[in-house]
Parts: structure tokens; C-alpha cells; sequence
């Protein structure tokens, strides 16, 4: 087989195994083999230019700028839905429906409605030619570099499909993407996103498409716009689409009247909580498309589909005050103090209020009503006041200026949404928050030493920074309030044992701004020790894997900072690991390369730590949690029943200790 043959053979079954896996949810390879064969594919066409394609899976990475996004006309027009809020509503909707129609039986197509970022796609020949957002419906952004880097978007059709159509879906933040990228800001320090539509949609306009690529951004397809399609209904349509390699979520039906229809609406009305992406409400469409046409268009909307929204659960209180929460970076977050109020099962107190501009676009004053209401059903938040009982004397929030810990003058930098105190080193929030990150489990992980400790510590001039950790003795912690001779022996000892954390723990616990726990592993066993990384250039940081320009910028900034020099400086003389300890094992094999497992429950031989090491020590991969692409389980005593009802589920092997020792030995 040639050069040319081999790349173009490999693209084909990348292609293949990307559509197993995003799409099928049914992975046929291993993760270590799939990223073997796409760092051949890499190097071959590195090799030979000649062979370039834009539609390449290597081009999936992204890495291209777009500094403006070219505003294009949608070729059809992309309307919006008309939305109903109860099934009488609906009822009327069809009564329309068969007066322009007859009365005639109608079978509907009932989908889901996805909560994400409308997008349509045109292919040509088989081939993305380019991604477009919905805009105001007749033109919107070219997104078509983005797009291209989520894996669930094929690059190439397979089958027998219309030379050009558009086909339009949903870019959507899977709920366990979104909680996963919030728990990484929180690590910084950095404000949570707001829900999983946003941030969705805002990726979309990123201007680096490498940035977009590390997002788990999914696309799940429900409609084709063509001159001339080869179905005679909208299921029809979608079966196709499934076939010529889109995501096409397996939850739509067919529906014979309106009886069958709400069975659909109310058995999702609760199912939908356990889906892995937000859903408001379901899309109910007239299934014919010749009926479609016959029932044409309004000014914004087709008369032959309508949109059920599900309520979301709702409620109104009195606002209190505002209060505002200084982060460990100088983040400043208003919170809303409400009249307690019973929400989706929890009595509800206090609600984000995100920043100025939010206070600004509510309008929001001291006294009103306000209408809260859980964001994606998880957070809780303010959406609307109720001006009709607005005291008479409410004067308009004043936004604060100076921080409420320290007294110091808050600022804003262009083009962000939040302020900041820029007194890092003097706001006690800041040095308290910093601590506390310090002594975290997944940081130096100190045992006796909780968050309230640490803010009676530095209250009482104890300590000042964590360098100052290191220096306490039982005598000067005694004294403090709820403390005693004991609980003083275990604290100062779980500092002693902090030092022998490894450096990557270290690294993370410094509290580097966006440093976290997965940015410190990459960075500490790259360059090994922290005196390496302080001498590292931008440049030299950028060029690591996964490390961008913004992470690059904070890490050089800590290290140019003279007071974090004399910390750290203090930390080495403390014996705090500062260098990557080379383990080596002299039994280590590579019998489990391309495999990962999930480890849960209490063993009998090996600490949950300890069975962890051994997987990695002999080739293998250790994750958080079960899914489809996880091999083995390897289970202890007391193992999660949820753990175990998946991993059954999935038909995922699970092991015993016995059996892994076996594996292994």
C-alpha cells in the first residue's frame, strides 16, 4: 500500500472509531491504540503536505485563530418554535392543525429539546463545507473551525446521502462536562459558569479552535433542510441521518394522536433528570412532510411543530441585602440573602448574583419580591422582580468599591465581568482562602487542620501565609478555642507528615492562579522540580502539552513575585518536596498498556492508593468513574451498589483483588 492509500485508509477508520465511540457510545478499540494510529496519521501527513485535507480527524485538535467571525446568510432560513406551557395549549395548537388540514389522522414526531446553542451544518459531497449559528434566524456566525474539533460531528458521510443539505441540531455541555470544568475553576479560584446553554454557546465563539477542542462539547441532530429530500416524513429523516454517521438521540418516537403524545411528554417530565444533558421541554411535529408544506410558516415560526416547555419549579421571596464573598484570588461575588423559601425539595437562602452586570440587567433593589428558580435545576438563582410589589423607597443597588475585607479599592479589568481586590498579599479573605487551599485533601491533604482552624490561626496573628504552617508548636495552638492537648498533637503532626507529599500536590497547593490539580501534575512532571519551572520562559510554558497562553502567563507572573520566592524558598528549608522523587519499580510491566480501570471498595492486600500504583506501574490507566470505554473494575469490599449496577449495565468485567494480583503477577 502507497503513502497516499495509507493515509487516506487511516482517516477512514479514525472516522470509524470516532463515530463507535462519540456517537454509538460503543468504543470497538482502546483509547492508547486510537491515539497510537492518530499520531501515525500526524506524522504521515507531516510528512507529506501534498496529501493535506481539512477534513483530516488530525485536524479535530483545532490550533487555527479566528479573530472575526465572518457573518453568513443562512441559505434557509433557520425559525424559531412556538412554545406552549400546558397540554391545553397543545390541544388548541392541533385544532389549527386540522382545520387547515381536515380532519385527518396525524402521527407526530415527539423529540426531545435539547438546552444548547443552535447550530446548522451544511455538507457538500459528503464533506463539511461550513457551521453556522442560528443568529436572529436569517444569518449567523462561521463557526466551522469550532465545530469541527467536537468529535461527534462526522467530517465525512458514509452512505447514500444528498450531494448538499443543511442539517440542524444542538451544541449542547453534557451535565458531567460542565460540573467537571466548574470543579476545575473552583480549584483556581475562578467563578464557576452559570449553566451548561452558556457556556455551550460561548465556546462557540471562542476565538482559539484549540481552546473549543478541550471542551466536551457534544452535537445531537434533529432536522435536514434540502431542496429535495428522498423521505416522505421527519422520522424518516432522522433514521437516515443516524445512518449517515450524526448523533441522532435514540429518545424520539412516534406518537398517533395526542394521547400518545403527552404519555411522551409526562413520562420525560421526570425520566429527563436522569439524561446526561439539560432538557427543557419536548418538540412535537407534524411527522408528513407534505403535510408540513401544506401548513407552511408564520412569520417567525412553523405551524406544523410546537415546543412543551416544562416549568421549571419557581417561587418567590423578599431580598434581604446583598452580601459580597472575596474568593482566594480577589474574585468578588455577590450573593442575594433571601427570605428562606422552599425550592425543589431544599429551603433556598441565598443566590448568586454573579456580578455588577447581573445586578445591573435584573435591576435588582433591597426589598423587592424576586422570582428564584434553580438554574438547570442545580443552582439556585434570581430571574425576575416582581415590580408590581416594589417598595416605593427602593433606591437602585450601588455596586461596592472597595473590598469588604480589606478596605482597598476594587478594580475591574477590561473585558472582564467580575472586580477584584488587588490586595493579595494584605486581604485576610484572600490569605485565609489561599490557606485553606493549601491544607485540602487533594493539595497537602493535612490532617487536624480544618478551614475554620486555619481562620482562628491566622485571626489570632498565628500564622500569615502557609510557609508559616511549618513553624507552629503545640504550646502556640492549645490556647485556641475548641482545641485541646490531643487535637493539638494531631494538627502539628499532620503538618510534619505534609511534607512528605509529593511535588505535583505541592505545586497544585501553592494556589497558582488557573494551576490546577491537572495543570500541576503536567507541569511538575515535565520540568521535575519548582526551581525548573521558575526559571521556565512564557514561551517554554505555552509549549507544553496543554498548557495555553493564560496558564502560562499566571505561572510566570507567581514566580516574578518576590514575596512567592521567599515562600517557597521558606518551604524547601521546611523539607516540603519541591522535585518529582523518581519511584522505580523494579517488577513494573507494561501488561496492562490501553487499559483503564475504575477502583472501588476496601481490599484486602492493597491500599485503595496502593492498587492504583500497581495498575499504573504496570501500563494501565486509572479513572474517576465507570462508563462505556472503561475496561475493568476492580472491586473491593463495600463497593457502591450504583458502581456495580452500571459497571452490569455496561457489561463492564469486574475483578476481584485476586483476580487483578493474577493479572498481574
Amino acid at each position: 500500500m502507497d503513502i497516499q492509500q495509507t493515509i487516506f485508509a487511516l482517516r477512514d477508520e479514525l472516522e470509524h472509531h470516532n463515530y463507535n465511540y462519540y456517537v454509538l457510545d460503543n468504543p470497538t478499540i482502546s483509547d492508547f491504540e486510537f491515539d497510537q494510529k492518530l499520531k501515525q496519521l500526524q506524522q504521515l501527513e507531516s510528512d507529506h503536505p501534498e496529501f493535506f485535507d481539512e477534513n483530516s480527524p488530525s485536524q479535530r485538535v483545532g490550533g487555527g485563530l479566528t479573530k472575526n467571525f465572518e457573518t453568513v446568510v443562512h441559505e434557509r432560513r433557520m425559525y424559531s418554535l412556538d412554545n406552549s406551557y400546558s397540554k391545553d395549549e397543545v390541544v388548541e395548537w392541533e385544532k389549527r392543525i386540522k382545520r387547515a388540514l381536515g380532519e385527518i389522522p396525524i402521527v407526530y414526531t415527539c423529540e426531545l429539546k435539547y438546552d444548547g446553542a443552535s447550530i446548522s451544518i451544511t455538507y457538500e459531497n459528503g464533506e463539511i463545507s461550513k457551521a453556522v449559528t442560528r443568529g436572529d434566524g436569517f444569518q449567523g456566525d462561521n463557526v466551522t473551525r469550532n465545530i469541527k474539533t467536537i468529535k461527534s460531528v462526522p467530517l465525512k458521510l458514509k452512505g447514500d446521502y444528498p450531494d448538499k443539505f443543511d442539517i440542524r441540531g444542538e451544541i449542547i455541555l453534557p451535565l458531567a462536562g460542565f460540573e467537571k470544568m466548574n470543579a476545575a475553576l473552583i480549584e483556581i479560584g475562578e467563578t464557576p459558569y452559570a449553566n451548561p446553554r452558556n457556556t455551550a454557546s460561548g465556546s462557540l465563539k471562542l476565538q482559539d479552535s484549540a481552546e473549543v477542542s478541550k471542551r466536551p462539547l457534544d452535537c445531537l441532530l434533529y432536522n435536514i433542510a434540502a431542496d429535495r429530500l428522498p423521505f416522505r416524513t421527519q422520522f424518516e429523516s432522522l433514521e437516515a441521518a443516524r445512518g449517515w454517521g450524526f448523533k441522532v438521540p435514540k429518545e424520539t418516537q412516534l406518537c398517533t394522536g395526542l394521547d400518545q403524545v403527552f404519555e411522551f411528554v409526562d413520562y420525560w417530565e421526570t425520566h429527563r433528570h436522569n439524561l446526561p444533558y439539560e432538557t427543557d421541554g419536548v418538540v412535537i411535529k407534524v411527522n408528513e412532510f407534505q403535510y408540513q408544506d401544506e401548513l407552511g410558516y408564520t412569520a417567525k415560526s412553523p405551524r406544523w411543530a410546537v415546543a412543551y416547555k416544562y416549568k421549571a419549579e419557581q417561587v418567590s421571596t423578599r431580598l434581604n441585602s446583598i452580601s459580597y464573598q472575596v474568593g482566594r484570588t480577589g474574585a468578588i461575588t455577590p450573593v442575594a440573602n433571601l427570605e428562606p423559601v422552599s425550592l425543589a425539595g431544599t429551603i433556598v437562602k441565598r443566590a448568586s448574583l454573579h456580578n455588577a452586570d447581573q445586578i445591573e440587567k435584573l435591576d435588582i433593589r433591597l426589598g423587592d419580591e424576586v422570582f428564584v428558580e434553580k438554574g438547570g435545576e442545580i443552582i439556585p438563582k434570581i430571574i425576575a422582580v416582581d415590580l408590581s410589589k416594589r417598595p416605593a423607597n427602593a433606591e437602585p443597588v450601588v455596586y461596592l468599591t472597595h473590598c469588604p475585607e480589606c478596605g482597598t479599592e476594587l478594580v475591574r479589568s477590561e473585558g472582564e465581568a467580575q472586580h477584584y481586590c488587588p490586595n493579595f498579599y494584605g486581604c485576610p479573605s484572600q490569605i485565609i482562602g489561599r490557606i485553606q487551599h493549601y491544607i485540602s485533601r487533594k493539595a497537602m491533604d493535612i490532617e487536624g487542620l480544618g478551614g475554620e482552624t486555619v481562620a482562628l490561626l491566622f485571626n489570632n496573628g498565628l500564622v500569615h501565609n502557609y510557609a508559616d504552617l511549618y513553624e507552629l508548636t503545640v504550646g502556640q495552638v492549645i490556647p485556641l478555642e475548641r482545641m485541646a492537648q490531643k487535637s493539638a498533637e494531631n494538627l502539628i503532626n499532620g503538618i510534619e507528615k505534609s511534607k512528605s507529599i509529593p511535588f505535583e500536590n505541592v505545586l497544585f497547593a501553592l494556589g497558582i492562579r488557573y494551576v490546577g490539580e491537572t495543570v500541576a501534575k503536567k507541569l511538575a512532571r515535565h520540568y521535575k522540580s519548582i526551581e525548573a519551572i521558575s526559571h521556565a520562559s512564557l514561551m517554554d510554558l505555552i509549549l507544553v502539552d496543554e498548557i495555553g497562553e493564560r496558564i502560562a502567563q499566571s505561572v510566570v507572573s507567581f514566580f516574578e513575585n518576590p514575596q512567592n520566592l521567599e515562600i517557597i524558598k521558606r518551604l524547601k528549608n521546611y523539607g516540603v518536596q519541591l522535585e518529582i522523587r523518581e519511584r522505580i519499580n523494579p517488577n513494573a510491566t507494561n501488561k496492562l498498556e490501553g487499559k483503564s480501570f475504575v477502583v472501588s471498595g476496601v481490599f484486602e492486600h492493597f491500599s485503595r492508593d496502593g492498587i492504583k500504583i500497581a495498575i499504573e506501574d504496570n501500563g494501565g490507566k486509572v479513572v474517576g468513574s465507570i462508563s462505556a470505554k472503561t475496561d475493568y473494575v476492580i472491586a473491593g469490599d463495600n463497593m457502591g451498589p450504583a458502581k456495580l449496577e452500571k459497571a452490569t449495565k455496561l457489561n463492564i468485567p469486574i475483578l476481584s483483588e485476586t483476580d487483578f494480583q493474577n493479572m498481574i503477577s
